[in-house]
């Protein structure tokens, strides 16, 4: 998972915070699940993560030496009022991941980072608070993360690896490798940075949906940079990340397309008319995602920055047109369509924030022209002319890197 500050901060300006966007969609939402782990399907967990054991004297010896204060069983506090665990630089967990720093937090619990003592490696621990609907999130996210990880051995796709999970004082624990910051903490984008992002994201999430999955909350904010040491000959003003490989990260909203689905999914500035609507979801709600990602890469902020439901369909109907009659008339959530008659042009946010979506062209230059010729069809309302991520990677905009990779691979 990230490093610090990397994709868990609250948003800026006035937007939701990333705690307030998440407990929209995660908390007590997944008690329907169909299938999950227990805590008994791990192999590699089955002897130590059922209980918590005392921290050995040669733990204390090695954490002496790298500055680190250890504690036992005894010592760790109890979890604090919102169900997050008490811990503290040095903790060791497991008898074998000691706590270093916190990389971030959520509504779902807290990231750190951590030393695994029997490679010496920096891993990402993703602590879930000590509720049983957080626990089901993460049982969830552990049984989408070995199903993936497992259908691709050899790491070809942009999806974060999952290494081990346990059970710490009855919080579930899932350890990650270590990632580095969020692609919203360097936006924006160039055009060409765009195409570099997508296409690896569009890789990744396409592989999810052929193996019928959908994850449900993508977001920049769930878009981690592999590496994200700033490039040295950029100042802090233009800051920008030495590389551009990136992976989608928190499985914990992922849906197999056999399992129950949630009526609400992704976080509100994400969200597709569908879902909004009452209309039900599929895979394609997350290209609709994308497509605001893509946005918001190339803005800087986000495309729809509404506040409730109704002030969001009126966002998409001035950036995308009208919504269709038909998909109105079959919206299950009435309340929001009764007496529609689109965005007020009194409404001083849509007006301030939201143009047609060609207008926001910065240039008539071939790229741009490209990726909004893409983004429309992301864009689109109605799902069954929805492009699909398997086609989107085929658009004349991603052929710059298929050349490249056919070049690589010839």
């Amino acid at each position: 998972m990230g490093k610090k500050n990397a994709g868990w901060d609250s948003r800026k300006g006035g937007e939701e915070s990333k705690t307030d966007r998440d407990s929209e969609t995660k908390s007590g939402s997944f008690m329907h699940r169909t299938q999950r782990p227990t805590l008994e399907t791990s192999e590699s967990s089955k002897d130590s993560t059922l209980q918590t054991k005392e921290i050995s004297p040669e733990a204390d010896a090695v954490a002496a030496a790298d500055g680190l204060k250890t504690s036992s069983r005894r010592d760790v506090p109890e979890d604090d009022e919102d169900g997050h665990l008490n811990y503290h630089a040095g903790l060791l967990m497991k008898q074998r991941y000691q706590v270093v720093s916190t990389l971030g937090a959520g509504a779902f619990g807290k990231v750190v980072e951590c030393i695994d003592r029997q490679t010496d490696e920096r891993v990402a621990v993703k602590i879930g608070k000590k509720l049983e609907s957080f626990c089901e999130v993460a049982r969830s996210e552990i049984s989408v993360l070995e199903e993936m990880n497992s259908l691709d051995d050899d790491n070809r796709f942009a999806c974060v690896r999952m290494l081990d999970w346990f059970q710490h004082e009855g919080h579930v624990c899932i350890v990650l490798e270590l990632l580095g910051r969020s692609t919203f903490d360097f936006l924006p984008f160039s055009v060409q940075q765009i195409r570099l992002v997508a296409f690896q994201v569009f890789r990744a999430v396409s592989f999810l949906h052929r193996n019928k999955v959908t994850h449900t909350d993508l977001k920049p904010e769930n878009i981690l940079f592999v590496r994200s040491d700033c490039d040295p000959d950029r100042n802090h003003q233009t800051k920008s990340p030495s590389s551009w490989s990136v992976k989608v990260v928190d499985f914990g909203s992922a849906t197999f397309d056999h399992q129950h689905h949630q009526s609400l999914v992704s976080t509100r500035h994400y969200r597709a008319p569908e879902v909004i609507l009452g209309l039900g979801w599929d895979q394609s709600c997350d290209v609709w995602s994308l497509g605001c990602v893509l946005m918001e890469y190339y803005l800087g902020r986000t495309l729809f920055p509404s506040h409730d439901s109704r002030e969001h369909l009126a966002m998409m109907e001035k950036v995308l047109g009208p919504v269709p009659p038909g998909l109105l008339k079959r919206a299950r959530n009435q309340h929001l369509v009764k007496n529609w008659d689109g965005p007020s042009s009194s409404d001083k946010l849509i007006r301030s924030h939201c143009q047609p979506l060609k207008t926001y062209m910065r240039t008539s230059g071939e790229d741009e022209r490209q990726l909004f010729e893409l983004l429309a069809v992301m864009l689109e309302y109605d799902v069954s002319r929805r492009i699909t991520l398997e086609e989107a990677l085929w658009h004349r905009f991603f052929n710059p890197l298929r050349n490249k990779r056919s070049s690589a691979n010839s």
